[in-house]
């Protein structure tokens, strides 16, 4: 009697605790996927360097700078963007300039490279959650090789920056000495291979970016080879190391080549062409200097921000062209933000498709997922109407005319970090929205709406019966 008492007893707390463990399991919070841990990592980062910006060792005056001017920046230098309030080597010092650096860094090459640097270092095994995160920050489609990816990108983008330094520090040394040369190096190979557009050049030249050295082709095309690499995308690095030939390459790995050649050659041509008798900008150089600025300032719209020209004194052809240069900006899995090239790519044989009466879209004899291409036109949709809103916010709120407005809320959502001379006059309201839009840029509009709006999306599960249009 007594052992079936114990054995009914038993038996109701294993019921019980059956229910609660259901109950944890339906109720319990959710784990965040790779795209969310993403987007929430970077706010962390971001929120770290506003802290540590607002103390008063970070001001060079001593003086705190308070916070929303250091979020500003934080989130700047960690989305590379490279839009300022202040002129860097001017407001920060020594301390808030290489929180800024770092920022820049673990911004462009992604938080988790600087993550699996520290785990190789202490030789600790990479689980499959780790392993998933690092596949979307890399926008690969699978995790195969992921560890090994990471590993090159690593060494490649420390070997780049290294070498990227040690060109400009010899530039720079003979003229202003070695301890200067050295900072000036690391620092600018930083910004330029992470397409970040910070500078320290203040010293000399304050607010001036980099039209102290618009006539210096070593500088220039240092920063521009940089720029360039950063931009193309840790994939495509991988298999130009691998394959050397571009037959052998993938489709979206010459995709990424043709369109960086041809966007950089389109803007370097139009750029010489309504900017070479412009008496604010190519107008007094020779030719030599024409061709070397209208090429940095072609390359410079692809998300880097270095200006070598006054981007104010532009004509306006000049800023629509940049505007849309700048909007498309470099490759997925890159330093770069924007549209990213292949997306661009895909729209326009979309287009040409169309035109021409097919409805798929094919390239290197092969056709593109219809899926892939309505991602496509969606996040272009998205950038457009969110660059026009940002346009007319930022004209409404502060003495700003649509056209520089408008240049300013397409470089924020690009990472770009160009500024036709509104940042330092933008409104709270502007400011706040030019935080936001930067943020945007560098996450991932895409990625910012599958991980957090459409994660947990429902099943169809019924049709309406389809309508014919008169379309165009």
């Amino acid at each position: 009697m007594f052992s079936l008492v114990l054995f009914e007893e038993g038996e109701k707390r294993l019921r019980i605790h059956s229910r609660l463990l259901s109950l944890w399991q339906r109720k319990r919070p959710k784990a965040l996927s790779p795209t969310k841990i993403i987007a929430v990592t970077f706010a962390v980062i971001i929120l770290v360097g506003t802290l540590l910006l607002t103390l008063p060792a970070a001001s060079r005056s001593g003086i705190s700078c308070g916070f929303r001017p250091a979020l500003f920046t934080a989130t700047s230098a960690t989305c590379v963007t490279g839009l300022v309030l202040y002129d860097t080597w001017t407001q920060w010092s020594g301390f808030g300039q290489a929180v800024i650096l770092g920022l820049i860094e673990i911004g462009g090459l992604g938080f988790m490279s600087a993550a699996t640097l520290v785990v190789f270092a202490l030789r600790k095994r990479i689980g499959l959650k780790q392993r998933m995160v690092m596949a979307q920050a890399l926008s690969l489609n699978d995790m195969a090789g992921v560890v090994r990816i990471q590993k090159t990108v690593l060494i490649g983008s420390l070997s780049m920056e290294a070498l990227g330094a040690l060109i400009l520090a010899v530039r720079f040394w003979p003229e202003y000495g070695l301890p200067t040369a050295l900072k000036w190096g690391i620092f600018h190979s930083v910004s330029a291979f992470c397409n970040a557009g910070f500078d320290i050049l203040g010293k000399i030249a304050p607010g001036q970016s980099m039209i102290p050295f618009q006539s210096d082709p070593v500088v220039l095309l240092t920063l521009s080879a940089l720029i360039v690499v950063g931009g193309l995308g840790f994939l495509v690095w991988q298999e130009i190391w691998e394959k050397r030939r571009f037959r052998k390459l993938s489709v979206y790995a010459r995709m990424v080549l043709v369109a960086t050649l041809t966007l950089i050659l389109t803007g370097w041509v139009v750029t010489c062409l309504l900017e070479w008798n412009n008496p604010d900008t190519l107008g007094p150089m020779d030719v030599g200097q024409k061709l070397l600025n209208g090429f940095f300032q072609s390359v410079t719209l692809r998300t880097a921000g270095f200006a070598a020209l006054d981007q104010g004194k532009l004509t306006g052809a000049s800023k629509g062209v940049a505007m849309v240069l700048m909007l498309i900006g470099g490759s997925s899995g890159s330093t770069a933000g924007g549209l990213k090239t292949v997306t661009f790519f895909v729209l326009v044989l979309f287009a040409w498709s169309r035109a021409r009466g097919r409805s798929s879209v094919c390239v290197y004899s092969r056709t593109v997922p219809q899926s892939q291409v309505l991602d496509a036109m969606t996040i272009a949709m998205l950038m457009i109407a969110l660059a026009v809103f940002g346009g007319v916010f930022i004209s409404a709120t502060s003495p700003v005319g649509f056209t520089d407005a408008l240049y300013e809320a397409v470089s924020a959502l690009g990472t770009v970090g160009l500024s036709a001379g509104a940042t330092g006059i933008l409104s709270v309201p502007a400011q706040i929205l030019i935080i936001i839009y930067m943020y945007f840029g560098r996450v991932g509009v895409l990625t910012i709406s599958l991980g957090f709006l459409m994660g947990d999306r429902a099943q169809e599960r019924y049709h309406y019966a389809e309508t014919s249009l008169l379309i165009g």
